[in-house]
């Protein structure tokens, strides 16, 4: 379990971590959200003793990770894959890491299996793929067989059967009864990912919360019928907002599918098509709305 108590970090006079408090908990992954600059990378570097906090506390079960007698054998992580040697091999990687951390070797070559680049192990890491890289520092991070992970972005540089792979992996080790602890910028594989979300924006906690109940936030309703225009004007009327959506039909906000129906029904209209649609990223985006640091104006 990670618990991190009214943490604050600066930076000159920026400050990138304000009082900022929640819990990990084991046997689910959660997901760690936020625009750029929120401050997610600062909470997990402070999280590996890597930033010193000028103020509260992060405690990796019940202990700061700088005090863990085998750190490795109880945290693992993944912040920045590139983060190797490129002349070493990956497998003199791991194993360079395994030794300064009493590690067996033979956990070695179970990680590069796990990971699927035992075929290259012996291959030059700075030859090395965008996807590849990551991979192997996701086996760094599984290396110690640690009961909490740390990962930021792991996805980046994959392809869809590598998204897939630890997609499965993290939810794996979740089920195993770990601490897992995810960032990452995209929602469509939180959606998939995530039983849990923390979402930080400007240093400040905005949600902590079970990922059903977030998307819930960003649900809209997609509704066709056989008079749209009374229907919308029904709809509006009800306090709901209406959208043009494609092919002719209605997106609508702010009201529930139920609601939708009845007001139909006040206004005598026949549906003939009614979705509940329930989306990660509306609901991110419009909870972070006024935590983005740098908006671009439309093209």
């Amino acid at each position: 379990m990670i618990e991190i108590t009214d943490l604050t970090k600066r930076y000159g006079n920026k400050t990138a971590v304000d009082g900022l408090s929640f819990n990990v908990h084991p046997g689910r992954v959660t997901g760690f959200l936020g625009p750029n600059g929120a401050g997610k990378s600062t909470t997990m570097r402070a999280i590996l003793g890597l930033d010193r906090p000028h103020g509260g506390s992060v405690t990796v079960n019940g202990r700061a990770y700088v005090g863990l007698p085998r750190p490795m054998r109880e945290v693992g992580a993944l912040l920045d894959a590139r983060a190797v040697h490129p002349r070493r091999t990956a497998r003199n990687h791991l194993l360079c890491i395994a030794q300064t951390n009493g590690i067996p070797a033979k956990r070695v070559d179970e990680v590069l299996q796990v990971v699927g680049l035992e075929s290259v192990a012996r291959k030059r890491a700075g030859g090395f793929s965008l996807g590849m890289g990551q991979r192997l520092g996701i086996a760094v991070a599984l290396l110690g067989d640690p009961k909490v992970l740390l990962f930021d972005e792991p996805v980046n540089g994959l392809d869809p059967e590598g998204i897939k792979w630890i997609r499965e992996l993290m939810r794996g080790l979740a089920a195993e009864g770990r601490t897992v602890l995810v960032s990452s910028h995209l929602m469509s594989e939180m959606a998939q990912t995530a039983d849990h979300l923390v979402v930080i924006g400007k240093g400040k906690l905005i949600a902590d919360i079970g990922i059903s109940e977030f998307v819930r936030q960003g649900s809209n309703v997609l509704v066709r019928a056989d008079d749209q225009e009374r229907l919308a004007a029904e709809l509006t009327e009800a306090g709901g907002t209406v959208l043009p959506g494609a092919d002719g039909a209605l997106i609508v906000t702010g009201l529930e599918a139920r609601q939708v129906g009845k007001a139909a029904l006040d206004a005598e209209v026949v549906l003939t098509e009614l979705t509940p649609q329930r989306s990660l990223e509306q609901a991110y985006m419009d909870l972070t709305r006024d935590s983005v640091e740098f908006q671009a104006s439309a093209a």
